[in-house]
């Protein structure tokens, strides 16, 4: 039973060489194709004041919105569509739900509407989908996709009705929804507020924490050592697992700093 706790799951870690200061510099990229990040941590060496390039992004962040009990049939309006789809970035994402019990739901900015239910909830649908890849052999778990953006899902197409007919009378669907949306314009746009103005919207701000480390012992990554080498430089793997305690504020190599001496270097 121990043995099996301490294996770790299967993952993959992935290391890039970049600079923001280049041009084709793919960190936005990164960070704006991954929809569910929970959060964000940047650590900057040698860097005792935020700069201001850095600064301005966080400045920039905004607000996001928690609308309560909000059917997930809204999504599939053709005004949602024109007011939302097709003049911005929209995210939702269901709240307080767990992905792994509960029945989910999310619509990413390419405009699509993702569910992921439990088998009995997917049998009264009856929308077609795919097991989960969590499920293991036996599906307990499936997910919908739902392109709203399809030509198919036209007011007038069979699809959108069938769809419409699915989670309106047949399985209908109400979750809290974490909501946020970036229009592509400055010109004057629908507010979430004043668009979900039926339903209670709470007005969120996002969390920024910063710290600065001082006497911090940092490791040594070479480009072409990324499996590391003993006395020289670290691994890939061991300058995430860094990264992860330094974002968490964690001092645990104070105690064991002999023997990661050889790891971290200054």
């Amino acid at each position: 039973m121990l043995t099996a706790l301490q294996t770790c799951p299967r993952h993959l870690l992935v290391c890039e060489k970049s600079s923001f200061l280049q041009e084709r510099s793919r960190h936005s990229a990164h960070v704006e194709t991954h929809y569910y990040n929970y959060c964000v941590s940047i650590c900057l060496p040698e860097c005792r004041l935020l700069p201001e390039k850095v600064k301005n992004i966080i400045d920039d962040f905004g607000s996001y919105y928690l609308v309560k009990n909000l059917p997930v049939n809204e999504f599939l309006t053709q005004e949602f569509n024109d007011r939302f789809l097709k003049k911005g970035l929209f995210y939702a994402l269901s709240y307080n739900t767990r992905i792994d019990q509960d029945n989910v739901a999310a619509v990413l900015p390419t405009g699509k509407l993702i569910l992921s239910v439990n088998k009995d909830t997917y049998e009264e649908m009856g929308l077609q989908g795919k097991p989960s890849l969590y499920s293991g052999k036996k599906a307990i778990r499936y997910i919908v996709t739902i392109d709203l953006s399809d030509s198919s899902m036209s007011p007038d197409g069979k699809k959108f009705q069938r769809v419409k007919w699915a989670l309106t009378e047949k399985k209908p669907l109400a979750l809290d929804f974490l909501v946020s949306w970036d229009p592509l314009d400055n010109s004057e746009q629908p507010s979430i507020q004043s668009y979900y103005s039926k339903y209670v919207v709470k007005e969120c701000r996002f969390q920024v924490n910063s710290n600065v480390s001082r006497d911090l012992l940092c490791p040594v990554l070479k480009s072409d050592e990324l499996h590391g080498k003993e006395g020289t430089s670290c691994s890939a793997s061991e300058v995430f697992e860094w990264l992860g305690a330094i974002s968490n504020e964690i001092n645990w190599w104070v105690n064991y700093l002999s023997y990661f001496s050889f790891i971290y270097l200054c």
